[in-house]
């Protein structure tokens, strides 16, 4: 039994030739999401450039859980939709504040 609606659908569409390839593409577009959205400051190039390789062996990691089944992909879209909302709300609240001033 597989708890995994992403896994099952790529799956099914895909066969197993690419599984494991799209699991980590879509694991790590939405890891780089979440990340920029909740975590991210200004840094300079380098420093960015080390935590976005350090992002890419963690999604890794985090692909072989998919592949074992483990909802990562939905949690993951879950984050990224719930950073979003709150970032939006957050602007927002910035931008009323700023116009009542």
């Amino acid at each position: 039994m597989n708890n995994s609606a992403i896994f099952e659908f790529v799956l099914s569409h895909y066969g197993t030739d690419y599984l494991f390839l799209i699991l980590y593409i879509l694991n790590l577009i939405f890891g780089s999401i979440a990340f920029k959205l909740g975590f991210a400051r200004r840094l300079p190039l380098l420093k960015t450039i080390f935590v976005y390789i350090m992002l890419a062996v963690g999604t890794y990691i985090l692909t072989i859980f998919s592949i074992f089944g483990l909802p990562i992909t939905e949690s993951l879209i879950v984050i990224s939709v719930v950073l979003g909302i709150y970032r939006l709300r957050l602007h927002q609240e910035r931008k009323r504040k700023q116009n009542t001033q």
